[in-house]
């Protein structure tokens, strides 16, 4: 069987002084679908930060194709991370977001504006590809961000609540687009409250305040 697109063992993860991830054990799949939910500061984000290499564990390993994350620190370009607050250039446009962050992984320009065009297409931004940042809605900043990782055609695509800022309408697009990924074998992790998320997704996992170790269990469909 092949090795899982995303992993940890004995996974300890603090923040605040705190510790939120107790002794978490996970394998993620190409193509997978899990929900991350539970109530707030649970750890969900603080878990996303870990698995993307962004936060040191405390204890404990991340692997990424059964490869360790913290020893081939190169892993992480494998990894797309869609954050709460989208981490985008104000003084860019929306293509520009996204170019820059492709044309940092190796992409030619032009290849880098074509890659960029198709997801802001899908998630209804074509027309808003010019405008600045700090010129668009909080949504559409978040379906930025989300064309942004969809575009890097990661291996692991993980994503903090990005349905949050999203009309029904919108929501439905941005779903269909994350569980387009799996489909072409993108492992997608997705931090929720959403039980409508958790409803698209092939597992979820529970995670409990104070510390306790996540219980995982299969989407109710």
């Amino acid at each position: 069987m092949p090795e899982p697109a995303l992993s940890c063992h004995a996974l300890h993860c603090r923040a605040g002084g705190r510790e939120l991830i107790a002794g978490l054990t996970l394998q993620v799949h190409a193509g997978e679908r899990l929900a991350l939910m539970g109530p707030s500061g649970s750890g969900k984000t603080t878990l996303l930060t870990t698995l993307a290499g962004l936060l040191p564990p405390a204890s404990g390993q991340v692997l990424v194709g059964g490869v360790p994350l913290a020893e081939n620190p190169g892993l992480r370009l494998d990894i797309a991370l869609v954050l709460q607050s989208y981490g985008l250039l104000t003084l860019l446009t929306a293509a520009e977001n996204i170019e820059v962050v492709l044309r940092a992984a190796g992409r030619e320009p032009r290849q880098a504006m074509a890659d960029a065009a198709g997801p802001l297409e899908r998630l209804g931004l074509a027309r808003y590809a010019d405008h600045l940042i700090e010129e668009l809605s909080g949504g559409q900043q978040q379906r930025v961000a989300i064309a942004r990782a969809l575009a890097l055609r990661p291996r692991v695509l993980l994503a903090d609540e990005p349905t949050a800022e999203q009309d029904a309408a919108h929501r439905a697009i941005v779903l269909d687009e994350l569980m387009a990924a799996a489909g072409r074998g993108t492992a997608v992790i997705i931090a929720t409250h959403d039980p409508e998320v958790a409803e698209r997704c092939d597992r979820v996992i529970e995670l409990r305040a104070a510390g306790a170790r996540a219980q995982g269990s299969p989407a109710g469909r």
